[in-house]
């Protein structure tokens, strides 16, 4: 258990409910000092609904949060030692880039010389400090985004609250922009929490995943065990692109519903003879050929070429439709209705929760 002087948020018992919709369900987060969170989710599942709650535009009807172990509730937006970057980044077009990001300072009472450092030191660390006498509406969308962000960090706020920042970006730069901010937040060392519905994105970013579903949480984790070992239908379709196989129990192996059996890990919990069980495996632990100790036998759907991978669907005889990647180093295009056997390790295949 995390001690609470260690953490920049904790969560109790979050409820909110907008008359008969129910946003968020009892949840409860700890975030730790320093840490890059990311809450993940679908729209309505309650992401940003936490985010504004932590950050006092909405006002839960239970439930408790703590930041820096003080509760804060009473407290308004204004008054909690946090910032916000939104996707629209509310820049004031009559102010210069250097003042835009002084104005909170100077708003506050700040000394002169002390708001002429920290906002050199936060233009340079977007890289923007030549673009200081620039109008904002000169820039770019990243540029403004950069601007967005230095005056978010340019306070040293104990949290920063970051919700779809960069969803107005083309896809080259939003990328670029996911690298980026992965940097600042290393080199400021101070904790983030992040909002989307973009899985690549919250997989490139985050310390951690919590994904999100009828506003509560599904299932946290660092990004390599959310991806890799998911507990959920949902998850395990949600991040990610997986194959599920539907079944039941017999001696350690599942009989799928066209009657094939494959085997089941034999690791984690040995599940009853006859119980109902779902099998989650990606698609880059499927190979062709006889290459794992779980076989099945199809034809060719469809073959295509993505670059990092050739994407092959597969159906089986009994209906089955999956999913398999190859390097384009070891495999190659193949012809619809080409008999092939694909195989993978059971070890790598998830059970999950139905």
């Amino acid at each position: 258990m995390t001690e609470s002087r260690d953490l920049s948020l904790r969560v109790r018992g979050l409820r909110r409910t907008f008359g008969e919709v129910i946003a968020l369900d009892g949840v409860d987060l700890d975030v730790a000092r320093g840490e890059f969170v990311t809450l993940l989710g679908p729209s309505g599942c309650g992401k940003t609904t936490l985010l504004r709650t932590v950050a006092g535009f909405e006002h839960p009807d239970e439930g408790s949060v703590e930041i820096a172990g003080h509760d804060v509730l009473h407290l308004p937006p204004e008054r909690r030692p946090l910032n916000l970057v939104f996707q629209r980044y509310a820049l004031f077009p009559h102010l210069n880039v250097w003042r835009n990001v002084a104005f909170g300072l100077e708003v506050a009472g700040t000394p002169k010389d002390e708001v002429s450092t920290r906002v050199g030191e936060a233009l340079d660390l977007v890289r923007l400090h030549e673009f200081g006498a620039r109008r904002t509406d000169e820039l770019s969308g990243g540029q403004q985004q950069r601007v967005a962000l230095a005056r978010a960090i340019v306070n040293q706020p104990e949290i920063l609250l970051l919700d779809e920042p960069l969803g107005a970006l083309d896809l080259q730069l939003r990328t670029q922009m996911q690298f980026e901010l992965r940097s600042i937040h290393r080199t400021l060392g101070s904790t983030f929490i992040y909002v989307t519905h973009d899985q690549e994105e919250a997989l490139r970013m985050s310390d951690r995943i919590v994904v999100m579903r009828n506003g509560q949480i599904e299932q946290q984790g660092a990004p390599q065990d959310v991806y890799l070992h998911p507990r959920t239908r949902f998850v395990a379709r949600f991040i990610g692109e997986t194959n599920l196989l539907d079944g039941r129990e017999e001696d350690g192996m599942l009989r799928l519903a066209g009657g094939s059996l494959v085997p089941l890990s034999t690791s984690g919990d040995t599940l009853d003879d006859g119980v109902k069980a779902t099998i989650s495996i990606r698609p880059e632990h499927v190979g062709m050929g006889d290459r794992g100790l779980a076989r099945l036998s199809g034809e060719i759907e469809d073959s295509i070429f993505l670059g990092p991978v050739i994407r092959h669907a597969v159906r089986m005889a009994d209906g089955i439709s999956l999913t398999v990647h190859e390097q384009p180093g070891e495999g190659r295009l193949r012809p619809r209705g080409e008999l092939v056997e694909i195989s993978w390790d059971p070890a790598d295949a998830e059970v999950l929760v139905t």
